[in-house]
C-alpha cells in the first residue's frame, strides 16, 4: 500500500471485534498451522539444483525456479504461500541441511524457494536485494540511518520499511547462525492487536489511524524529506498496519516536533498490547530453518542477544522482502 494511497483514503477506524485465522493467541496455535517440513522429495530437488550450479554458476539474484525441476519444493511452498495469505499469517520452514551446504549454497537455495512465495524486491534505495542481518556493533541513534537490525538490540514489534512509501507484502529471514543466546524471534497478529486495544485502550486507538512521523532511516533521495507522515492501523476494506514505534520516536526527534499528549498515551496503550506475552507467539530458529511473514497483518520482533566471540559463529540471519506489486526497486 502506497503513502499516496493512505493519505487520500478516508481512514476510517474499525470499532467492531475483529474474527477469523489472523485472531488468535500464542497458546492457540498449533505446530500444523505454522511449521511446514521441505520433506526428502525436496531435499532432493535442492541437491540437483545444486550440483547444477557446480557446473554452470550464476548469480543469486539471477536464479529464477522456472529455470528447475522443483515440484515437490514448490508445492511445500504453496502451502507456506497458503498460511500467509488465508491462516496465521506466519511460517517456520525446516530445514536446508547446512552440514552439507556453504552459506552462499543455503543463501541460493532460500532465494528459489522464496521466489515461489513472491517476487524479491529490493531492500535499500541501492538496490540491494539479499540483506545480511547480524550485530555490527553500530548504535540505531535518531538521524544515523543504522537500522536496528544491525545492533543486538531487543527489537520492538514493527513490520519491514513501515518509515516509507511502499512496503513489502512479505519478509523472509533464513538462518544460517543462530546467536549463543536470545534472539527469540516474537509475532503478534495486528488483528489480534487491534482487539486487545478495542478491548483494553478504546479511547486510544483512534489516535492510532490518524499520522504519525517516521525517521526514513536514508533511505531516500537527497532532495526528499527525512520524514513520512502516515497512520499506524488503515482500514482499507480490512486492517493493515505500519508499526515501527523505533522510527516514529525517532521522526518526532529529529524534526523538533513534540508528540502530542492522545499520540503518547496511544503509543504507551500500544506497547502495553504488544508486551503481553499471551498474544505473542516465540520460536527460536535453528541454522537452515526460515521464517516467512506476512508483512502487512504480522507484526514481528525479536529478543535482546549474545554473541559467540569468534566471527564465523556469530548470529547472521538473511533477510528478503518479497511484493506482488510494483517493480523491484526500493521505491516500487
Amino acid at each position: 500500500m502506497t503513502m499516496a494511497k493512505q493519505q487520500n483514503q478516508k481512514n476510517v477506524p474499525i470499532e467492531g471485534i475483529l474474527s477469523g485465522p489472523l485472531v488468535w493467541q500464542g497458546s492457540e496455535l498449533k505446530p500444523a498451522d505454522w511449521l511446514h517440513e521441505l520433506g526428502p522429495d525436496c531435499i532432493a530437488e535442492i541437491d540437483a539444483v545444486l550440483s547444477h550450479l557446480e557446473q554452470h554458476p550464476l548469480l543469486t539474484i539471477l536464479l529464477n525456479p522456472d529455470d528447475f525441476d522443483m515440484s515437490n519444493c514448490r508445492a511445500v511452498m504453496a502451502k507456506v504461500r497458503g498460511g500467509l495469505d488465508q491462516g496465521c499469517g506466519f511460517a517456520l520452514v525446516d530445514r536446508l541441511p547446512m552440514d552439507r551446504m556453504t552459506k552462499d549454497q543455503a543463501t541460493a537455495i532460500y532465494w528459489l524457494l522464496s521466489s515461489m512465495i513472491s517476487r524479491p524486491v529490493a531492500q535499500k534505495l541501492d538496490g540491494t536485494m539479499i540483506y545480511d542481518v547480524h550485530d555490527t556493533g553500530a548504535k540505531a541513534a535518531a538521524g544515523s540511518g543504522v537500522r536496528p537490525d544491525k545492533t543486538n538490540i531487543d527489537l520492538t514489534f514493527h513490520n519491514d520499511n513501515s518509515y516509507n512509501s511502499l512496503m513489502p507484502d512479505y519478509v523472509g529471514l533464513l538462518c544460517l547462525k543462530p546467536a549463543k543466546s536470545g534472539g527469540v524471534s516474537r509475532v503478534m497478529s495486528f488483528e489480534t492487536a487491534h482487539n486487545a486495544m478495542l478491548q483494553r485502550h478504546r479511547d486510544y486507538l483512534r489516535r492510532l489511524y490518524q499520522p504519525f512521523l517516521f525517521d526514513r532511516q536514508k533511505e531516500h533521495f537527497p532532495i526528499d524529506p527525512e520524514t513520512i507522515s502516515a497512520p499506524v492501523f488503515v482500514n482499507d476494506g480490512g486492517l493493515k498496519a505500519r508499526l515501527g514505534l523505533h522510527q516514529v520516536r525517532n521522526g518526532y526527534e529529529m524534526t523538533g516536533v513534540k508528540m502530542d499528549d492522545e499520540a503518547q498515551q496511544a503509543i504507551a496503550a500500544l506497547e502495553d498490547v504488544f508486551a503481553d506475552e499471551s498474544l505473542q507467539f516465540r520460536f527460536t530458529m535453528a541454522a537452515g530453518q526460515f521464517q516467512f511473514v506476512n508483512n502487512l497483518v504480522i507484526g514481528h520482533s525479536r529478543t535482546q542477544f549474545e554473541d559467540f566471540e569468534a566471527p564465523d559463529e556469530r548470529r547472521h540471519l538473511v533477510r528478503l522482502w518479497m511484493r506482488d506489486g510494483g517493480d523491484r526497486s526500493y521505491p516500487g
